[in-house]
C-alpha cells in the first residue's frame, strides 16, 4: 500500500507540473489532487524536494531495466530522452527551478550504471583498476548529462536519435582502447 501512495502522490506532483511551474506547488495542492490528507504526504516524505527525487529515482529505475550492455547502450541513452520527451511539462519544470541539482543527480543515476555495465563488459581480457573504471564511467557520464542538458536547455526539439548517431562513433571504440591503455599502464593485461 505504501508504494501505491507514494506513487499516487509522484502522479499529481507530475499532473500538477502540466498546470504550474514547481515553485507555485504546495504540499496542499499535491494532496487535494491525490485525495490524501497531508500527514500522508508527510508519512512518505519530509518536503516536495523529497517526493520529486523519489519520483526521478523511481522512474529512472523503470527505464533502464533492459539496455545496459555496450551492444545496445544507444537504447538505453535513447529511452532517457523518450522519457523526458514523455515527461516534458516535469522535466522542464525541474530544469527552470531551484532544482537542478536534481535534475543532474536523477540523469547521473540514469547514465552512470549503464556505462558501468559497458565498461565491465568492455574489461574482458584486461585487469583495470576499479577507480580507473569509475574515472572513465564518470568522464562518459558527464559527458552524456552535458549532452541532455543541452538538448533541454534548447527546448528538446533536436531528434535524439540524431543525438545518439553523433555520439556512436565517438563512444564505440573509445571506451575499450580506455581500458587497454589503463590496463597496459599498470601492466596488468593479460
Amino acid at each position: 500500500m505504501s508504494d501505491l501512495t507514494k506513487k499516487a502522490l509522484g502522479n499529481s506532483l507530475k499532473n500538477l507540473l502540466l498546470k504550474k511551474s514547481l515553485n507555485e506547488i504546495t504540499v496542499s495542492d499535491i494532496t487535494d489532487d491525490c485525495g490524501v490528507n497531508r500527514q500522508t504526504f508527510y508519512y512518505h516524505f519530509n518536503n516536495i524536494p523529497d517526493l520529486l527525487e523519489w519520483v526521478c529515482i523511481s522512474d529512472s529505475d523503470k527505464i533502464l531495466k533492459e539496455n545496459r550492455h555496450y551492444d545496445n547502450w544507444e537504447d538505453g541513452f535513447y529511452s532517457v530522452f523518450v522519457w523526458a520527451n514523455s515527461n516534458k511539462a516535469f522535466v522542464m519544470n525541474i530544469y527552470h527551478s531551484v532544482s537542478l541539482k536534481v535534475l543532474l543527480r536523477y540523469l547521473d543515476r540514469l547514465v552512470n550504471p549503464l556505462l558501468m555495465n559497458v565498461i565491465n563488459e568492455q574489461t574482458y581480457g584486461l585487469k583495470v583498476k576499479q577507480e580507473d573504471k569509475e574515472f572513465i564511467a564518470n568522464f562518459y557520464t558527464n559527458s552524456y548529462v552535458g549532452l541532455v542538458i543541452n538538448w533541454i536547455d534548447k527546448g528538446m526539439n533536436e531528434d535524439p536519435k540524431d543525438i545518439i548517431k553523433h555520439l556512436t562513433p565517438i563512444v564505440k571504440g573509445t571506451v575499450r582502447q580506455a581500458l587497454v591503455t589503463y590496463s597496459k599502464e599498470e601492466g596488468l593485461s593479460q
